[in-house]
């Protein structure tokens, strides 16, 4: 038996026993569960503080990998609402295991309504699917109207919760315009990442993002040997990277090419502060 069979062989009993005992101390039953950071700041900038949100994803952590904790499935258990992108691998294996024991209409999926990059252009994630809906304003903005949507149903007498999401709908078009404006006035073509996270930002803003890794492995020699020509011969300056991943690796790249490398975080919660800060950070 596998180690993730046995996880779930073990925790599923109790998680029968926990949700007929009544809510914990911690996860009461208006508590809702967010699979990553961004996803809390959506929801927060609508409802402000009036629910306990749990973040799934701990901080470091790579959602490709990352399995949630016995005490994390107890509280996803018990969560009046469960949103997600829908998309990253380990949600799409929480929720065949949540199908049996959560109502479905509480999992909330903010990939709903957005124009997925499949394809080629995907680099390979989920099934072809790239996953990193929240990168982009345009796509937040449609996270935004879906999670509004749901909490609408829940609370259609709240005239402050669509006061709030009409405000932060506002604030995601001034970051549209920030960004396009910046990105278009710099002449930046391209810019270089290790793990291509920007996919969708650089689909709606026409930049290329020029990463080397795909699906988790690294490029063949001769494309890389090809990347790095290009950025020399282009003067690019900066080598973007993920905590998450190797530095060395990318330390050796960026010395070949005579760049900085630079840390950068698309987890980080304030998505808006973020992505503006990543953007002044391509177009400097």
């Amino acid at each position: 038996m596998n180690r993730k069979r046995i996880f779930y062989t073990i925790i599923f009993p109790l998680l029968s026993f926990y949700s007929c005992v009544g809510p914990t101390a911690t996860n009461d039953e208006n508590g809702w569960c967010v699979s990553i950071p961004p996803l809390k700041y959506i929801v927060e900038n609508i409802t402000g503080k009036d629910f306990p949100i749990e973040v799934l994803l701990p901080p470091g952590a790579t959602p490709e990998t990352y399995e949630p904790t016995p005490a994390q499935m107890i509280s996803l258990s018990q969560s009046q609402l469960i949103f997600t992108t829908g998309l990253l691998d380990f949600e799409q294996q929480l929720s065949q295991r949540l199908s049996e024991i959560t109502s479905e209409n509480r999992i909330v999926d903010l990939s709903s309504g957005i124009t997925l990059i499949t394809g080629n252009d995907a680099h390979s994630h989920h099934h072809g699917v790239d996953p990193h809906i929240w990168t982009s304003p345009q796509t937040l903005k449609q996270m935004a109207a879906t999670a509004y949507q749901k909490i609408a149903l829940l609370y259609p007498d709240s005239v402050r919760y669509l006061s709030n999401y009409k405000d932060f709908d506002k604030k995601i078009d001034s970051l549209d315009h920030l960004m396009r404006n910046r990105i278009t006035s710099s002449g930046r073509k391209y810019f270089l990442i290790y793990h291509p996270a920007f996919t969708y930002m650089a689909r709606d803003y026409a930049i290329e993002q020029v990463s080397l890794e795909d699906d988790g492995k690294e490029l063949s020699a001769d494309r890389l040997r090809k990347i790095v020509d290009r950025a020399r011969k282009d003067e690019i300056k900066k080598l973007f990277y993920q905590s998450q991943f190797n530095q060395a690796t990318v330390a050796t790249i960026a010395a070949e090419i005579g760049a900085e490398t630079v840390e950068i975080d698309p987890l980080e919660e304030n998505v808006i502060e973020n992505l503006f800060h990543i953007t002044k950070l391509i177009t400097e």
